[in-house]
């Protein structure tokens, strides 16, 4: 088998990723690479962060999954400083599309796709892109938290994260369209989550590590993501923001508090459009409780007319049901999930008049 590197010239980039020494960075939840080929095999090779060799991080290792035609025929998580997954084997020649995603979030750990190997006629080449590009801003909801563990008194793993059944990637796919996901569970606009009497944990908010490649706990090849600058090349025709179920738990019903994040919120709707002149802004909450959604579209209001940028908008989710269940810690869980996608991609083909 002849042996490629991950780099443009072979697979297309899901999500934010970062070449670092011939090796594709998978930080963010979704993050991967996609490719065609025609022949007979192929494997998938990756290198784990300072996160895979630990014994006390069991619970942090970065799941990966591999697509070979729209089936998962890889689904483990990185426990080690490199793993090869032989993908596809045949006697005869076939047509192969192949997509590589990272399950996990960023937070936890990170992981490195090495390179591909395959024997195919005329090599490998990237996917094809979408026309449509959405951006997903979000926390553990966007992450896919617990989907696949329906108790909820059970703890965060990696093991049980799934973004392909969150509501995000749900409705990228229901629409056809690429995305990059920026997410990190536990965070807000102003605090992450805390619990009553616990002091706000400004140290949790996302709006710092928009700029960056992404945040992480995971060192590879002696480096951290947040110290990445991301570049905002390929520029999102929309971005869907859901961030405040996390900032609710400090807000609660304090007006000062509210006050605070609307202001907060107002000051992140400039950055992502500095960021992204040209796309249209969807400010969502709800799916785990929609108290600051008022807040937010006071900040939306608030932004429109100080800003005279009418590209931006608000949309409530319905939240979470107790007949759909819950997965770990009270997430949603993957009925929940494609209930909010077949609201957020109607709201989009309205929005964006995408048949």
């Amino acid at each position: 088998m002849k042996t490629y590197l991950p780099d443009t010239e072979n697979i297309k980039p899901l999500g934010r990723t970062y070449l670092l020494n011939d090796t594709l960075w998978l930080t963010l939840s979704g993050s991967g690479a996609a490719f065609d080929f025609h022949g007979t095999k192929a494997a998938v090779t990756f290198l784990g962060d300072s996160i895979a060799s630990r014994p006390d991080c069991k619970s942090n290792l970065s799941r990966i999954a591999v697509y070979l035609n729209g089936a998962r025929v890889v689904d483990d998580r990185i426990d080690r400083p490199e793993k090869e997954y032989v993908i596809f084997e045949s006697e005869e020649a076939r047509d192969c599309h192949v997509e590589i995603v990272k399950l996990s979030e960023a937070a936890m750990s990170t992981v490195g796709l090495k390179c591909i190997s395959a024997d195919a006629e005329g090599g490998i080449r990237p996917a094809k892109s979408s026309s449509r590009y959405i951006e997903f801003i979000g926390d553990s909801i966007t992450c896919g938290y617990g989907v696949d563990d329906e108790v909820i008194d059970h703890p965060f793993t990696t093991g049980v994260e799934d973004v392909t059944k969150s509501y995000a990637y749900l409705t990228a796919q229901m629409l056809d369209a690429d995305y990059s996901m920026v997410s990190l569970s536990g965070y807000g606009i102003i605090s992450g989550y805390i619990e009553e009497g616990q002091p706000k944990k400004e140290d949790q908010a996302l709006p710092p590590y928009y700029d960056r490649l992404a945040y992480s706990e995971g060192e590879y090849m002696g480096k951290i993501p947040q110290n990445i600058q991301w570049d905002f090349r390929r520029q999102p025709d929309l971005v869907v923001i859901n961030l405040g179920t996390n900032d609710d738990s400090y807000t609660q019903d304090f007006p000062d508090r509210q006050e605070e994040y609307r202001i907060a919120y107002i000051d992140f709707l400039k950055l992502v459009r500095s960021r992204n002149p040209q796309a249209k802004l969807l400010c969502t909450l709800g799916i785990m409780g929609d108290r600051l959604f008022p807040v937010i579209e006071s900040a939306v209001d608030a932004y429109r007319a100080e800003t005279k940028d009418c590209n931006i908008s608000s949309m409530r989710f319905d939240e979470q049901l107790p007949e759909d269940g819950y997965a770990a810690d009270w997430h949603p869980t993957a009925v929940t999930h494609k209930k909010a996608a077949d609201k957020l991609a109607a709201e989009i083909r309205r929005l964006m008049k995408w048949q």
